[in-house]
C-alpha cells in the first residue's frame, strides 16, 4: 500500500501542473481557481462527513484556518496559475520543489532555528538548479515575461510555505489536519469569492471539454485524492520519508510539459534538473551519519 501511495501522490500532483495550463484563457484566472475549490471543498467535506470524521473546529482554531485559507488555498494557486501565463508548467514544478529552501528560510527568519551547513549545500544546489533551468528561456526571448513567471511561482512557492508553518503551528496546539484543512478551503472559497466580486468579473462556466476535464482533475485528484494520498502516506513513514515525493514531481512536469508545451531540453536545461534534483536529496536524505537526538 504504501509504494502505491507514494505513486499516487507522485503522478497526481507531478501532472497537476499540465491541468492548469488547460485552465487559463477562457476565463479570468481568480474565477477558475474559485471554482476548482469550491468543488473541492464539497467533496471533502462530504467525503469527511460520509468517514464520520469530527468536522468542528473550536473558535480558537478559526485563525488557523482562516491563514491557511490565505496562504494555501487561494493566493498560492493564483500565483501559480498567473505564473504559467509565463512559462512552461513544467518550471513552475521546479520551483515549487525546491520549497525545502523556502521553508527553510522561513523557520530562520520566524522561528530563529538556524539553517545547517547541509542545508546551505542543499539550498544552494537548487536554486543554482533553478536559474540553470530558467536560463535558456531568459536568454532567448530577452524579456521580462520569463522574470515574471519565475518571481510569480516563488511567491506562490512561498504562500504554500507559510501555510505549511501554520499547519504545523495549528497541529501543536491540538488541531487535526482533516479539521483544519477543510475549514482552511472554505475559508480560500470566501477570499477568493470576495476577489471576484471586487473585480466584478463574471461567473460563467466554459464548456470546453478539456476545462471541464481540467477543472475536475485539479479539484477532485489534485486537490482531494493528491491530498488524502499524502497524508496517509506521513501517518505510515513519516513526513521527512515522505517528503521525497517532492524530488520527483518536476521530473512528471517537465515531460509533460515537453510532450504538450513544446518544451525543449537543452543541456543547461539537463545540468539545471540535476543539480536541482541533487540539492533536494541533500536536503531530504535520511541523518544516518548523526547522532540519535533526544525526543524533546
Amino acid at each position: 500500500m504504501t509504494p502505491l501511495l507514494y505513486l499516487v501522490t507522485i503522478l497526481i500532483w507531478g501532472s497537476t501542473w499540465i491541468a492548469i495550463t488547460w485552465q487559463i484563457g477562457a476565463i479570468p484566472i481568480e474565477v477558475s481557481v474559485l471554482y476548482r475549490f469550491v468543488l473541492a471543498t464539497l467533496t471533502l467535506f462530504t467525503l469527511l462527513a460520509l468517514l464520520r470524521r469530527p468536522l468542528r473546529l473550536p473558535a480558537a482554531g478559526h485563525p488557523y484556518a482562516m491563514a491557511l485559507g490565505a496562504l494555501l488555498f487561494s493566493t498560492n494557486f493564483i500565483c501559480f496559475y498567473h505564473a504559467t501565463r509565463f512559462i512552461p508548467s513544467g518550471l513552475s514544478a521546479v520551483v515549487f520543489a525546491s520549497a525545502s529552501i523556502f521553508n527553510g528560510l522561513l523557520l530562520w527568519a520566524l522561528e530563529a532555528q538556524r539553517p545547517t551547513l547541509r542545508w546551505a549545500i542543499g539550498a544552494l544546489l537548487g536554486v543554482g538548479g533553478t536559474l540553470l533551468l530558467f536560463w535558456p528561456q531568459l536568454h532567448a526571448e530577452h524579456g521580462a515575461s520569463p522574470l515574471l513567471g519565475l518571481l510569480l511561482a516563488c511567491a506562490g512557492t512561498l504562500c504554500f510555505c507559510g501555510g505549511n508553518l501554520v499547519s504545523a503551528r495549528g497541529q501543536r496546539a491540538g488541531y487535526p489536519v482533516l479539521t483544519l484543512v477543510p475549514w482552511g478551503m472554505l475559508y480560500g472559497v470566501i477570499l477568493l469569492a470576495l476577489w471576484v466580486l471586487i473585480k466584478g468579473e463574471p461567473l460563467v462556466l466554459p464548456s470546453a471539454p478539456r476545462y471541464l476535464a481540467g477543472l475536475v482533475y485539479l479539484a477532485l485528484f489534485g486537490s482531494v485524492v493528491a491530498f488524502c494520498a499524502y497524508l496517509t502516506l506521513v501517518g505510515r513513514i513519516g513526513a521527512a520519508n515522505a517528503a521525497y515525493a517532492t524530488v520527483l514531481f518536476p521530473v512528471v512536469a517537465l515531460t509533460l510539459s515537453a510532450l504538450y508545451e513544446g518544451y525543449q531540453w537543452q543541456t543547461t536545461a539537463w545540468i539545471g534538473m540535476a543539480c536541482a534534483l541533487l540539492g533536494n536529496l541533500i536536503l531530504f536524505a535520511p541523518r544516518r551519519l548523526q547522532r540519535p537526538r533526544s525526543p524533546s
